[in-house]
């Protein structure tokens, strides 16, 4: 055993020695592999900075969250608009029977969006704000993270007080160098008090749940102010922890039927959303990304690895004389092939960290300049070594049984 690993120490030194003096020849053998390994794990970490984004947009949604809409959430170029457009809207009434029939659910609320909304506050405005109005129950279905102030009490939300509780751009544009907490915003010619403001959250890339642009009223004051109806309103169930979403949502489609009288032969006239059909879509949309990176990779790593054996042939046509001295004085088959075996391979390792040390150098220089998190996890390091080893063994094999098999004398005779 000691023997077998001076052999392979023996082998490494003389790989490293053979590296070191041809390193033009080396550093152009490594292009291949570097970019090889440089685009997939680039697709691969793109694909789970993505992915994290999505799921974070996922848990700001509620991925135990039911939602009781007019249309479904799963569109696409074909469609059928027309199936759902002569359905009735949610009514309050349906989310009043709802939360008193419903017995899987740990929170119901009723919702409506009033889009496209300026808020002023003196000579401060804010553009494109989002009123949500909504029961009380949306504090906890929509996961509110309130950093400054408080949320509505239970009869601030059933009277419809005139208060407000904003997101955190909105608070920052209309209150540049006060403190917002007190303070009445006008909204929709309404003088509002200022009782909250959420935390930042940022915008996502794929799908944008921010509340940053949110500004939260109760849903009483919410009516009051517009024609509900008109401002496509939501039922949210947030389901309890011991029941499954299935259960959870075999139920609300009976009480929902059962609610709006529906016959056994005639279709639901509402839509039953939840995460899952927009996860779904984008899986599909991540799969084929991460395959079409893959196969790039996968090809590029081909090209250098054809280039390293290239490399590695001529590499044993150089060492032919040196190789036959080594034969003669006794060097056995093991000690010849693992040369240029442990040579190939530290190539396609220096290749593949290389590659792997360019995608971190840009996922910091993406998180410099935009402020974006990009994730390079430890199964890319170790995808990486894995790959580089196994192109390495491939790419080097045959020249290096080439060279271990070779006859001594006419190795010596070559020169």
């Amino acid at each position: 055993m000691f023997l077998v690993f001076t052999l392979i120490k023996e082998s490494f030194l003389f790989a490293v020695s053979a590296l070191k003096d041809n390193r033009t020849r080396t550093l152009l053998s490594l292009l291949g592999v570097t970019i090889g390994i440089m685009t997939i794990i680039g697709v691969l970490s793109a694909v789970d900075t993505l992915r994290d984004n999505l799921e974070e947009s996922v848990r700001k949604i509620g991925s135990r969250v039911l939602y009781i809409e007019k249309w479904p959430w799963d569109g696409g170029p074909d469609f059928p608009w027309w199936k759902y457009v002569n359905r009735p809207e949610p009514k309050y009434g349906d989310f009043e029977a709802m939360k008193a029939r419903m017995t899987t659910a740990e929170e119901v609320a009723y919702s409506i969006n009033i889009g496209d909304v300026t808020a002023k506050y003196k000579n401060n405005s804010a553009s494109n704000v989002s009123i949500v109005g909504a029961t009380h129950g949306i504090l906890t279905i929509g996961n509110l993270d309130i950093v400054d102030g408080r949320y509505f009490s239970e009869q601030e939300s059933r009277a419809g007080t005139n208060s407000v509780i904003l997101g955190a751009t909105i608070a920052e544009g209309l209150f540049p160098v006060e403190e917002p907490i007190g303070k009445y915003v006008t909204l929709m010619g309404r003088k509002l008090q200022v009782i909250g403001v959420l935390k930042k959250e940022g915008s996502g890339i794929l799908i944008d749940v921010s509340n940053d642009d949110v500004a939260y009223i109760p849903f009483s004051l919410a009516r009051n102010m517009v024609n509900f109806e008109n401002y496509s309103p939501s039922i949210s169930i947030e389901v309890k922890p011991n029941i499954t979403l299935e259960e959870a949502e075999s139920e609300l489609i009976g009480i929902m039927r059962s609610i709006r009288r529906l016959p056994p032969t005639r279709e639901d006239d509402f839509s039953v959303n939840k995460t899952t059909l927009i996860t779904a879509q984008l899986d599909q949309m991540f799969a084929v990304i991460n395959l079409a990176g893959f196969s790039i990779g996968i090809f590029s790593i081909l090209v250098g690895g054809f280039g390293i054996a290239n490399i590695m042939f001529v590499s044993v046509r150089e060492r032919t004389n040196l190789i036959g001295i080594q034969k003669a004085l006794g060097a056995k088959q093991f000690f010849i092939l693992s040369q240029f075996l442990i040579e190939s391979i530290l190539l396609c390792l220096i290749g593949g960290a290389m590659g792997l040390l360019c995608v971190y150098g840009l996922a910091a220089l993406v998180q410099a300049l935009l402020d974006f998190k990009v994730i390079v996890s430890m199964q890319m390091v170790i995808l990486t070594t894995t790959l580089s080893t196994v192109i390495g063994l491939v790419a080097g094999i045959v020249p290096a049984i080439n060279a271990a098999s070779m006859d001594p004398v006419e190795a010596i005779r070559s020169k």
